[in-house]
């Protein structure tokens, strides 16, 4: 398993993921959305493995202006925006190879092999 985290550090659910992959003795890779952000590569793998971008988005985000903006503009224009403000994605969002899930997600999470 390889096993990627995104998050920030005082996200309380991205410490509950952390804890849960290292609790079973799985090592990950944690990046900081506030300090490396998320890459189009791996913005575009998880939107392809979670779901329409609706299901990334934080409502309770404290950006809420970036999150208005995301959600009403042109599609074409979002993952733009996202790369610019990812702050507004729901954490963490774990990958798993070519899976992923967003927000704390442990029963989803043990059917990973």
């Amino acid at each position: 398993m390889n096993i990627q985290i995104f998050g920030t550090k005082k996200s309380a659910d991205t410490r509950k993921a952390e804890r849960y992959f290292k609790e079973r003795g799985i090592k990950v890779q944690f990046v900081d959305l506030k300090e490396k952000g998320i890459s189009k590569g791996e913005l575009a793998s998880v939107l392809r493995a979670a779901g329409p971008l609706e299901n990334l988005l934080d409502p309770k985000t404290k950006d809420q202006e970036g999150l208005w903006l995301i959600r009403y503009m042109a599609e074409e224009d979002r993952e733009a925006a996202l790369l610019e403000h990812p702050q507004v994605l729901m954490q963490p969002i774990v990958r798993n190879g070519q899976k992923a899930t967003a927000g704390y997600q442990p029963d989803i999470w043990k059917t990973w092999d």
